[in-house]
């Protein structure tokens, strides 16, 4: 992020404590192999154990429990899983957590056994869905005992018991018979068991990922994860709705992911997650499971046990406050966090909260002043019924107490201190918004919209740096102006789909023309890089509104051009961008050859087309994950384009996008005026999701000879990158 804006990770990295999971912990994800786990019959009850310490606001009478409820310090609590109904904020399909239909969601905690109120829960089993390791749905049902799949006829009774008592042995072996070596033992085991999966699928490289992440392998696990996401959803789409089935494509690529080991940062720790910046967004609770900066994928508390002098206790790793309880969150660096429990599926309190399970971990967290990991739920504006995960940075308890809430049920408070020395992360995030709900309290503008009003929503042109009051003069255009008039060349034939195209419509030829699939998801995202799209036009009898002409409605995001310290102007957002959304187009004048050889002057505007890319298609789903053939346009690089266009003297904000070996955008050929396919529309799109006020950023690319004294293409003369990524280059042309 440019700027001034501080946007480094902390640079001291907490190291990994003597760290022992609970008990509980593996089944919170989907069982790799189709089956789950059970909840021992003879498991010791939940129970109250003693009360938050510290000061508390005037009103608030702490709790103090009779000396006989008070188990023994060694007892330690059998069931500390986060149930469906516990923390976990809202769900809806943009946070992948929305039942409108109150459709039986996939659990993937422990089954909890049939118990009383004294347990602090009740109630029948219910079925739950397990993914297998290829996406596809098997049935289960959740009971004191292993049920087994609905089919069984592939697995042995005794093979059945095998794995059952094994994967039993390895979840539940108590920490007090194991011994020290055993445990590094298992351990090391484990992790190496992990590591084959993770870059191994039947002999063939998918990824390789380290134990601990870094900052690029947490970056490319995320993009792998949304391709695969992306591509479930769009097979459903085609598909059509499956009786019977959850359309959860979130989950199903979190399962399959899990099961081909496709993750970081497995290992237990206190502090921060290697890898994941403060600012880091996450439209998926899966995301944050599988760069371990929070394991439950349900649960709003992450917590485990850990040694103190010889002892251990629970203690919390990382919470979420996504809104759904009474939590305070207007301070960017205090936060009021209310516990979990007590609450109905809906999340009205119907319940005294009782200290067990993440309370209990965050009252010990309060007395060892552990660093806890924050994420706050943020309001998408792009979907009212989603959220926006953003990590927030590393807390710590102050102090903790128990009040009425709302609905008369006692609620255990926890105050959580931002740690100080740290990025903005929800702080930038409200900047930004009171920014767009007023513009005028943005500093330092120089113009409120420097397209003056070509675009659907102001572009704001602002220098935090110097006095320089803009760039150079050039006109504001939002088309691209080709060399001949589009009524002269050849038209793109159209679609005869009325309304709008429906997937997996045979007689849609514009869904021909992109292989039969769409390349937008119903929410405007688009699902796959390819040579060449192609998007409903003027010939087609679709309306405006058909989900297959996103690119030529213009911006959705609220842009400012801005004034970095050592590379001119750039570009960022005040709005979060996810991964997969249209940015803009490139607009200007398309060019021939010989003109750009004639020109006196370098333009420093030019878009070529022709500049090779080496990892053209890396943004796609890895087909091996879903047992795919390589689909036929990703095996090999695309031809080149001859395309030339120069925004020096006409474009838009496009303009000022600056190059980085390590980019946040990428560039697609786009067809739907007409059917010229040597000179494309240039649109850009979202590799990843990008944080407010991060500069969008996209590779220049290559000239093919890399002589220091040759211009690229004849067009752009070799410059030193100063973009400052891991994988910098150290030049772009």
């Amino acid at each position: 992020m440019a700027d001034g804006l501080n946007c480094n990770p902390p640079t001291d990295e907490s190291p990994i404590l003597d760290v022992k999971p609970l008990r509980i912990l593996a089944p919170m994800f989907p069982a790799p192999f189709g089956y789950t786990t059970f909840s021992p019959p003879d498991a010791p009850p939940s129970y109250v154990c003693v009360t938050p310490f510290g000061p508390f606001p005037p009103g608030c009478t702490p709790f103090i429990p009779p000396p006989s409820s008070i188990p023994p310090s060694s007892q330690r609590p059998y069931d500390q899983t986060p149930l469906a109904t516990d923390r976990g904020g809202n769900v809806g399909e943009a946070s992948g957590f929305e039942n409108p239909n109150n459709i039986p969601s996939p659990s993937f905690h422990t089954p909890q056994p049939t118990a009383g109120p004294a347990n602090g829960f009740a109630g029948q089993p219910k079925p739950i869905e397990i993914y297998e390791a290829d996406g596809t749905l098997r049935q289960q049902t959740v009971s004191g005992n292993f049920s087994g799949p609905a089919s069984t006829k592939d697995v042995s009774s005794k093979k059945r018991k095998q794995m059952v008592n094994s994967r039993k042995r390895s979840v539940y072996q108590s920490s007090s018979t194991m011994s020290s070596s055993d445990t590094e033992a298992s351990n090391e085991k484990s992790q190496k068991i992990k590591a084959q999966k993770r870059v191994r699928n039947n002999g063939d490289t998918i990824i390789s990922l380290p134990v601990d992440g870094d900052r690029d392998s947490v970056e490319r696990l995320l993009i792998t994860y949304d391709a695969l996401r992306r591509r479930l959803l769009q097979l459903d789409d085609v598909r059509g709705p499956t009786p019977g089935a959850s359309k959860r494509p979130d989950l199903k690529a979190g399962a399959i992911m899990m099961s081909n080991g496709l993750r970081v940062n497995m290992s237990r720790r206190v502090g921060a997650a290697p890898g994941v910046e403060v600012g880091d967004l996450f439209f998926f609770r899966f995301e944050m499971c599988l760069v371990g900066l929070h394991a439950p994928s349900m649960g709003g508390i992450d917590y485990t046990n850990v040694k103190f002098d010889q002892e251990e206790e629970p203690v919390a790793l990382s919470i979420v406050s996504s809104g759904m309880y009474e939590d305070d969150d207007d301070d960017t660096d205090v936060l009021i966090y209310s516990g979990q429990g007590g609450s109905s599926k809906v999340g009205k309190q119907i319940d005294d909260q009782k200290l067990q399970r993440g309370n209990l971990a965050l009252e010990r967290s309060s007395h060892r002043k552990n660093e806890i990991r924050v994420i706050r739920g943020m309001k998408d504006e792009m979907n009212s019924a989603g959220k926006i995960y953003m990590y927030d940075g590393l807390y710590k308890i102050q102090e903790s107490w128990i009040e009425k809430g709302k609905s008369g049920f006692s609620v255990f408070k926890y105050k959580l201190l931002r740690m100080p020395g740290q990025p903005d992360g929800s702080a930038l995030w409200k900047i930004t918004q009171k920014w767009k709900e007023s513009p005028s309290s943005r500093g330092n503008v120089i113009l409120p919209d420097i397209s003056s009003g070509a675009e659907n929503l102001p572009v704001c042109l602002v220098n935090d740096v110097d006095e320089e009051k803009g760039p150079t003069h050039f006109s504001y255009i939002t088309t691209v102006k080709y060399l001949k008039p589009i009524s002269s060349m050849k038209l793109i034939m159209g679609c005869p789909c009325h309304s709008v195209c429906m997937p997996g419509d045979a007689n849609c030829s514009c869904s021909l023309k992109n292989g039969g699939v769409p390349p937008y998801s119903s929410n405007g995202l688009l699902t796959r890089r390819k040579a060449l799209m192609y998007e409903c036009g003027s010939s087609c009898m679709c309306s405006i509104n058909c989900r297959n002409r996103v690119s030529q409605k213009g911006i959705r995001f609220r842009f400012e051009i801005f004034k970095t310290r050592d590379r001119g102007w750039g570009l960022r957002s005040w709005d979060p961008i996810r991964a997969g959304s249209f940015i803009c187009e490139y607009t200007g004048e398309v060019i021939p050859e010989i003109r750009v050889e004639d020109e006196d002057e370098d333009d420093d505007y030019i878009f070529e087309a022709s500049c090779s890319n080496e990892n053209y298609f890396e943004w796609n789903y890895i087909h091996e994950l879903l047992g795919e053939e390589k689909p036929e346009d990703l095996s090999e690089n695309p031809k080149p384009l001859p395309i030339i266009i120069s925004a020096k003297n006409t474009g838009n904000v496009s303009r000022f996008m600056n190059h980085s070996c390590s980019p946040n955008i990428f560039w697609q050929p786009v067809l739907y005026d007409h059917d010229d396919d040597w000179y494309p529309h240039i649109m850009f799109y979202a590799i990843k999701h990008i944080p407010p006020m991060t500069e969008l950023t996209y590779d220049y690319g290559l000239s093919k000879n890399q002589s220091d004294n040759v211009e690229m293409g004849g067009h752009r003369k070799r410059q030193k990158c100063l973009c400052g990524s891991s994988r910098c280059r150290g030049f772009f042309g």
